[in-house]
């Protein structure tokens, strides 16, 4: 872990006391080749689909989930993610560095193609990374890495209570039928949450357990925590009951794909849901 005294960057020393971490400013981004990097990293951060356009299939940002530009806690921070790999993963049954786990991000969230290992893409995202975290004054004592896990609910989730907590709570940000809004300039400024322009069936996102805890901790946007927990497993269980493009992984069968690769109570891939079984019948891939 980086050591918590001043790195020059006008942050005051040492770790916050009993206070979240304290994240550089995009003002101490460093004037030089190396800062030029950084910034890109954050361009890409920020708009995914203008910077890394022929790796991204989809309307979806990086900044749409790692929220304040990559610095909120509970929102899996860049920086702390930097701190956590290389990892052994459970999806791919093997030790990833952080770019492999980028490159994922791409090919799943993104609903997109992995950018090649040493990719000017990669190097600046991890370069982005890296310069948050090197330069943060972080509390050892706070678990502010990833998304916070959320219990169980008491009742088993429900997509019709869903739908109704969805309309109350998010339909006004991410549309009805779950597009997203964009703005006057066409730019999507709330991103779609099913449909051909969201995460595929391969994205953390479309495990209820990951979308409940997501919600619960950061949504509403700025109200996060404000859901209950049953509401924010509900409302997972809602959005995760829509269909979207396939899991790249797809073997040609949805049972199969199933079997491999959704083999958990946390995943509708191949249930019955509102009169479909998703995965079946899944929307283009753009």
């Amino acid at each position: 872990m980086t050591s918590l005294t001043t790195l020059g960057n006008g942050l005051p020393d040492g770790p916050p006391e009993g206070g979240a971490s304290i994240l550089p400013a995009d003002h101490d981004i460093p004037k030089d080749e190396f800062g030029k990097m950084v910034r890109q990293g954050q361009l890409i951060f920020s708009n995914t689909g203008q910077f890394a356009g022929a790796y991204v299939g989809n309307d979806l940002s990086c900044r749409n989930c790692h929220l304040d530009q990559g610095r909120k806690a509970g929102s899996a921070p860049l920086w702390a993610a930097f701190l956590s790999y290389p990892a052994y993963r459970a999806k791919n049954h093997r030790v990833n560095t952080f770019a492999e786990r980028l490159q994922e991000c791409f090919v799943y969230s993104m609903n997109g193609k992995a950018p090649p290992l040493g990719d000017p893409i990669l190097v600046a995202l991890e370069s982005y990374a890296y310069w948050m975290e090197k330069n943060a004054k972080i509390n050892p004592l706070l678990q502010e890495r990833g998304i916070p896990q959320l219990q169980k609910p008491g009742t088993p989730p429900s997509y019709e209570r869903g739908k109704t907590v969805y309309a109350n709570n998010c339909a006004l940000c991410h549309g009805t039928s779950g597009q997203g809004r964009r703005a006057n300039d066409g730019h999507m400024v709330f991103p779609p949450l099913w449909g051909d322009r969201s995460f595929n069936w391969g994205a953390g996102m479309a495990h209820l357990n990951k979308a409940a805890a997501y919600i619960k901790t950061n949504m509403p946007l700025s109200l996060g925590g404000s859901l209950s927990d049953q509401d924010a497993w509900d409302v997972a269980y809602f959005m995760d009951g829509h269909n979207r493009p396939q899991d790249p992984r797809y073997t040609g069968s949805v049972d199969e794909t199933r079997a491999l690769f959704h083999r958990t109570q946390n995943s509708l891939y191949g249930h019955l849901v509102a009169g479909h079984v998703l995965g079946n019948d899944p929307v283009s891939k753009n």
